[in-house]
């Protein structure tokens, strides 16, 4: 393991960028009608709560902000393509923490900029 638990190698290894392919294929019948890219990344981590986040990048050609991605956290903690609650899980393990102790949630859309939007997934050890 690296000095850094969860450098971007490993994130993109428990959130693969196909995923984002897999996701709009699964929610549009094609992966060429999405408008964005999904990346997990880390944004700060304490011995009790770790914060990441789906960053929303907007692909070329397209539009992010005419898309509705305000709705997107509700549908990310649902979408089993996505899997979530797996993708926490495999945090929490290279963390240390025990699988009982923890508690997830996505955080509201973040507006970055027109071309970046975010989704907090914040992970808390009890």
């Amino acid at each position: 393991m690296s000095s850094q638990p969860l450098d971007q190698a490993f994130l993109d290894e428990i959130f693969p960028a196909a995923r984002a392919d897999a996701f709009f294929d699964a929610l549009f019948g094609g992966a060429e009608e999405g408008a964005y890219d999904i990346r997990l990344v880390s944004r700060e981590i304490s011995p009790t709560r770790a914060l990441l986040a789906f960053d929303l990048r907007q692909r070329p050609g397209k539009c992010l902000a005419c898309n509705l991605t305000y709705g997107l956290p509700e549908v990310f903690q649902r979408h089993p393509v996505l899997n979530v609650a797996g993708v926490a899980k495999a945090v929490a393990t290279r963390l240390g923490w025990p699988e009982s102790d923890l508690r997830w949630s996505l955080g509201p859309t973040e507006e970055i900029s027109r071309e970046l939007h975010a989704i907090p997934l914040i992970l808390e050890r009890s």
